[in-house]
């Protein structure tokens, strides 16, 4: 497993004044994306893909917006594995299952 933290926002670029937004997936990308390697059956025996994923990180207490909820909603439409997490134990659920 790989993962990486995913800055994201907007910030006015100094020369125009324009808001540039950055992050993947912005708005609404998880806070933490990567991928783990998967050893594919039969047909592709012994190779190794990478499967995306991505945790959203929040508090006890925090709200997902609408935006990140459909973001973890399209990662696992398309095969790969995603997931609120409110403590490191819920991340390794989302993560290692």
């Amino acid at each position: 497993m790989r993962l990486w933290r995913n800055n994201s926002g907007s910030l006015p670029d100094p020369r125009t004044g324009r808001y540039v937004t950055f992050g993947v997936g912005s708005p609404g990308g998880s806070d933490l994306i990567g991928y783990r390697k998967v050893t594919v059956t039969e047909e592709m025996v012994g190779q190794e893909i990478a499967q995306f994923a991505a945790v959203e990180v929040k508090t006890a207490r925090g709200r997902v917006r609408p935006e990140q909820q459909r973001f973890i909603d399209h990662v696992l439409s398309a095969g790969g594995i995603a997931g609120i997490a409110r403590s490191v134990d819920e991340a390794r659920n989302i993560l290692l299952t």
